[in-house]
């Protein structure tokens, strides 16, 4: 188990206390002086060590763990977890690989299923197309060294993108592949998020258990005419993906 440094929390400042202990054990992990997987000191002794409640120290490891700075094993404590994958795709039109690859990470992909077959009904609803009209399927499982972290299935019409079964998805990114076309360059997404427990599905294909949060997204990615293109969902592991956002004034302003 680590040890915490000669450090003190400073009482005489209107910070509380419980946020000061929460960004000194931070600022340790990522100085790297509390490693990933090492078990940091209980509740009991962090009490004793800065001599304030126990409450306060709970209220600290339980903001650091739902923020994915720690995570608790009953009966045994609290660790230090890997850190989240920060990903800005939710506001980006930037590739899976290229995301992956600036955050030092390698990027993989495995394809499970590219071929055609008939629009599933909400598929035909969301890409505008007729009843029995055709689309490419793209089943792909999405790989950050080596470590599984997003299952995502794709449709693309048919007719306009039936040049893309000419390419290979698991070395290629499929935007830049569908930007090869101008009718079929993704200008515009439209994505709904949200939180779901994970099936059998996430857990067979993701290395997850029972229990644990699903992040899903539905996007609907657009061409510069405002035609559909793209229908996916992403089920990404809630374990070891944020999402970050940014709104600026301009956004905001335009919103009102």
């Amino acid at each position: 188990m680590m040890r915490l440094r000669n450090l003190q929390l400073d009482k005489s400042v209107p910070i509380p206390l419980y946020f000061q202990l929460k960004e000194l054990i931070l600022s340790e992990i990522k100085e790297g002086r509390y490693k990933i997987g090492s078990m940091i000191p209980t509740e009991n002794e962090l009490s004793h060590i800065f001599q304030i409640s126990r409450t306060t120290v709970r209220q600290a490891i339980t903001e650091l763990v739902q923020e994915g700075w720690l995570y608790r094993v009953k009966s045994k404590g609290t660790f230090v977890a890997k850190p989240k994958i920060e990903q800005s795709f939710i506001q980006a039109l930037g590739s899976f690989n290229d995301q992956i690859a600036q955050l030092g990470r390698t990027p993989h992909t495995e394809l499970l299923d590219f071929e055609v077959l008939e629009a599933p009904e909400y598929v035909a609803h969301e890409l505008n197309l007729q009843p029995k009209d055709k689309v490419i399927y793209i089943h792909r499982q999405r790989f950050a060294d080596d470590e599984p972290i997003v299952m995502v299935k794709t449709y693309l019409p048919y007719e306009k993108c039936r040049f893309v079964l000419d390419h290979d998805l698991s070395r290629e990114s499929l935007y830049p592949v569908l930007a090869s076309h101008d009718d079929t360059q993704i200008y515009k997404i439209r994505r709904l998020i949200e939180a779901v427990d994970a099936q059998d599905y996430d857990i067979k294909h993701l290395n997850i258990s029972r229990g644990q949060a699903i992040q899903q997204f539905i996007s609907v990615g657009y061409n510069m005419y405002d035609v559909p293109i793209e229908y996916s969902l992403a089920r990404y592991r809630g374990d070891r993906n944020r999402f970050e956002v940014t709104i600026s004034a301009n956004q905001t302003n335009q919103a009102k």
